[in-house]
């Protein structure tokens, strides 16, 4: 396989911007020129060119509306030029038909070209040369003429049919900015940008809708599935965390495409603490961390990119290495035996679908391999009593999240989830034993002016035949600093001098601790 030099993969990547200023330059000087080639170039979005020089990355030689239909350029179109399309079509086709069988002998080969293939649509560098470097090779096997057609915009036949299979239009523009870049959501033609936890619309829209089904079905095709009219959604999950997820018509008004990168690369809690992060102060992290050695069940909240797995990765890096930790999550997002491969950890990924590989059967199995605690990436309803169970039954430490709005809901949604089962429990004793064993220490995620922070930190207790809330800690966003308002109670001072004595000489200096005489 030949290599690709950094300079021309650039050249290939992010031809767009060049293209985009060239449009520009067309439109305002060369006006004669359109007239003699009986043109029509269209609008100029954001400094990117809404036709792109014909073909780039879309429909070879057609300019389309909004809808992605195609219209007509200047009449008649020579017959040899679509006679050359047809014939351009017909060679990306075979590649990436060849691209698509190039497997591998054994499982992980085919795992892992695969892996190559989707790290090179979404713009994985290292990934795209691998690929650029096979397609040179497949066109030179081929003998194929290297002039690429004239309205591709490339100069070199591997380069438009790279461009045709792997590129993104100008999704290509907003990955050259990576830096920061958390989410790319497309909905139709739009794009917003997720940074910091916040969606922005981008400066960049897609030609059209049909050019977002033309990169939807390369993801899909070079992971053995499928979207059409029969199945109309898909989704893709790199090694590294990163995710993608699609929509077609008829699930959803228009498709959609949802990009979610594996961007963190430290996990602890002085990490988050630290001025760059700012999700907790070091008072907080010396509290948590003290709640993590007492073995406290703990359940975290908060809106989508709010940071919760973030912080659930954080307080499982401070747990001992030797203690097992098992894991059930619908799809591998904490991937922690790769961030934590010398800790205790049996991961399961779930199938509610499939019965032998739902929630239940993975809990049932977990409960066997003698786990000392256990982190449910979010508690739903089918599998709502057993993490109760498992909790109630010595499985101290564990922690999960749960899809609610304050943290004064979590007991009870967690009763309901549970009553769900159709057993005729009482619901009074079920939250009863949920607040006292399950959720004992609650944290709730929010997004603050583009950072990422624990607001609160609560300890639960059930009093009188209801939930009682203690705020240990709460974020002020006037100040942008956290105050301490709350004690721990007596019960939860018992369970720390048991596991952290020394522990509990620090809380009872930084004040969580009720001193004698106090009530």
């Amino acid at each position: 396989m030949r290599g690709v030099s950094e300079e021309r993969f650039s050249i290939i990547t992010y031809m767009h911007e060049r293209k985009s200023e060239g449009a520009v330059v067309d439109l305002t000087s060369s006006t004669e020129l359109e007239k003699r080639r009986g043109s029509d170039h269209g609008s100029v979005r954001s400094g990117f060119g809404a036709e792109q020089g014909g073909r780039t990355l879309g429909s070879v030689g057609e300019d389309e509306d909004g809808e992605g239909s195609p219209r007509a350029v200047g009449g008649e179109r020579p017959e040899r030029q679509m006679q050359g399309d047809a014939l351009f079509n017909q060679w990306v086709q075979d590649i990436r038909s060849e691209l698509v069988s190039m497997k591998g002998r054994t499982e992980i080969e085919k795992q892992l070209y695969n892996e190559t293939l989707n790290r090179a649509i979404l713009g994985y560098e290292e990934d795209r040369g691998k690929l650029l470097a096979i397609i040179h090779d497949l066109v030179s096997k081929r003998r194929l003429s290297d002039v690429p057609p004239r309205t591709s915009g490339y100069t070199t036949l591997p380069e438009a049919i790279f461009a045709e299979i792997i590129g993104l239009n100008v999704l290509e523009l907003v990955l050259k900015h990576k830096e920061g870049l958390e989410e790319i959501q497309v909905v139709g033609r739009q794009i917003f940008e997720v940074r910091g936890g916040m969606a922005m619309p981008s400066a960049y829209s897609l030609p059209s809708v049909r050019e977002l089904e033309r990169i939807q079905q390369n993801l899909v095709l070079f992971n053995n599935d499928t979207l059409n009219p029969r199945k109309r959604w898909a989704e893709v999950v790199l090694r590294d965390g990163s995710r993608v997820t699609m929509t077609g018509f008829g699930f959803t008004a228009e498709p959609t495409l949802t990009i979610r990168f594996y961007t963190i690369k430290r996990f602890d809690l002085t990490s988050l603490a630290a001025a760059e992060l700012a999700t907790m102060d070091k008072k907080m992290e010396k509290l948590i961390l003290i709640l993590i050695r007492s073995y406290f069940n703990m359940v975290v909240i908060g809106p989508t990119n709010s940071g919760k797995t973030n912080l659930i990765k954080a307080i499982i890096a401070e747990m001992d290495d030797n203690e097992r930790i098992i894991t059930i999550e619908s799809r591998f997002e904490l991937n922690l035996k790769r961030d934590f491969p010398h800790k205790n950890i049996v991961e399961y990924e779930i199938d509610e679908e499939d019965p032998r590989h739902s929630g239940l059967q993975a809990f049932k199995l977990a409960l066997r391999q003698s786990p000392k605690r256990i982190c449910h990436a979010e508690i739903r309803d089918d599998d709502a009593n057993l993490y109760v169970r498992a909790c109630t039954r010595g499985h101290e430490g564990s922690i999960t999240s749960v899809h609610v709005s304050e943290l004064e809901d979590v007991p009870d949604a967690i009763t309901d989830m549970c009553m769900l089962d159709g057993r005729g429990m009482n619901p009074l004793r079920l939250t009863k034993r949920i607040t006292e064993f399950v959720t004992q220490i609650g944290m709730e995620m929010a997004v603050v002016d583009g950072k990422r922070k624990i607001v609160r930190i609560v300890e639960y207790r059930y009093e009188n035949e209801e939930v009682c809330v203690t705020d240990l800690a709460a974020y002020d966003k006037s100040t942008d600093e956290w105050t301490f308002p709350g004690k721990l109670s007596h019960h939860a001072s018992r369970k720390i001098v048991k596991y952290d004595k020394e522990g509990f000489a620090l809380l009872r200096e930084l004040g969580f601790i009720v001193k004698e005489g106090e009530s």
